[in-house]
């Protein structure tokens, strides 16, 4: 009997990874937020959120994870973006250094500003992690839109972030 139970456990992690992988997020909706929240990491992500922030689809926006030697005129010259898109409307957070960190950094920026809806703005093979982090650390009060970046991850990048994903779902079961 127990064989039996441990023979599914290979075939469900494969069919798993094979739904992760088919499945990956889209882009969101083009609808409107409180926020807007990059997590820094892979080519993309910045960007779309600028663009966002600057179609009018949310109020201000945070980037998640940024180096502290950052400066915002910097990363708007970077960008292409008026330095002033900076001055009124990006923050930068600079605390995070991983996706758990970025969903703390994020939940004290939200709180701090009340905001009850925000757009989060990772790549697509990063989302579900992401998402599962920041809304298990803000709790139920604030609604989270997935805007997923599309991206080219190879095999190796996705597997890796499969068993994070598993990790990140399992360690709250067993108190981590």
């Amino acid at each position: 009997m127990i064989r039996r139970i441990l023979s599914i456990v290979p075939l469900l992690w494969a069919l798993g990874f094979a739904l992760f992988v088919i499945a990956l997020p889209q882009p969101a909706a083009e609808g409107r937020t409180d926020a807007i929240v990059v997590l820094t990491g892979a080519p993309g992500r910045i960007e779309r959120g600028l663009a966002l922030l600057q179609a009018g689809k949310a109020q201000r926006m945070l980037i998640s994870g940024v180096n502290r030697d950052v400066r915002p005129h910097e990363l708007a010259l970077a960008q292409k973006v008026p330095a002033k898109l900076f001055d009124c409307c990006v923050d930068l957070g600079t605390e995070a250094v991983d996706t758990r960190s970025n969903a703390l950094e994020t939940a004290r920026w939200i709180g701090a500003r009340r905001y009850r809806t925000v757009r989060l703005v990772t790549t697509d093979w990063h989302m579900r992690r992401a998402r599962f982090e920041l809304e298990r650390t803000l709790g139920s009060d604030v609604v989270v839109e997935s805007d997923a970046v599309k991206s080219r991850a190879g095999f190796s990048m996705l597997f890796k972030e499969y068993h994070k994903y598993l990790l990140s779902r399992i360690g709250p079961l067993v108190g981590f």
